[in-house]
């Protein structure tokens, strides 16, 4: 019986994890559903707290961010996120549903809720590509 080896360095490729940071349950799924389709890995986190959690344990690649969470908010994770020398390079893309003056937020995107699914998609890739700058893109 001959066996025949494929290598197949796409297979062994890290994929980019999105941690996706939402306390509504549907648009969190949504979220996921959206990023998943485009070939990203991602994680959910439901709060504040769990998200710093897994930033801590195994840091993202980038950090989809709702500001108005439960436990702790989403300015106070970006704040952790951006103030830590481990994790302060990684892209955060701020969701948020509140008319809030966020333009001072040091993030990669800004995005105001109903998001569209292709919106999301541009904004990671965007933030992403630019990785390590911190760009004021907002779309709207």
């Amino acid at each position: 019986m001959d066996v025949t080896i494929v290598s197949d360095p796409q297979l062994f490729k890290r994929r980019t994890t999105v941690l996706v940071v939402e306390d509504d349950h549907d648009l969190r799924a949504s979220f996921r559903t959206t990023l998943a389709l485009a070939g990203y890995l991602v994680r959910e986190a439901p709060d504040g707290l769990h998200a710093l959690r897994q930033i801590d344990q195994e840091p993202p690649d980038l950090v989809v961010l709702d500001l108005m969470l439960p436990n702790l908010s989403g300015l106070d994770v970006h704040n952790e996120i951006s103030s830590n020398i481990y994790t302060c390079t990684i892209p955060v893309v701020v969701v948020t549903g509140m008319p809030l003056d966020v333009d001072h937020l040091p993030v990669s995107c800004i995005l105001h809720k109903p998001v569209m699914p292709d919106e999301l998609v541009v904004a990671v890739e965007r933030s992403l590509a630019s990785r390590g700058s911190v760009l004021r893109r907002r779309v709207d």
